[in-house]
């Protein structure tokens, strides 16, 4: 998953708005306690960063994969 697809998973899942918030505030204790913004500029995978999210949020499994990707037609 490349950045890119991760800032639109997140918008996807969470809004805009509320998605910047968990980025940038919310802890995540399966990320060693850090935010999913410093994960990544820690270099954790980005596929990493986006399943603790959703774990933390409950975002259901069936929509952990997916989100973020161009849809081709």
């Amino acid at each position: 998953m490349k950045v890119s697809e991760f800032r639109l998973a997140v918008d996807e899942e969470f809004g805009e708005t509320q998605g910047r918030v968990l980025v940038h505030e919310l802890v995540l204790d399966e990320l060693g306690g850090r935010t999913a913004e410093a994960a990544l500029e820690d270099g954790v995978p980005t596929a990493d960063v986006w399943v603790a999210l959703c774990r933390a949020n409950d975002v259901p499994r069936s929509r952990w994969h997916g989100r973020g990707r161009p849809v081709h037609s």
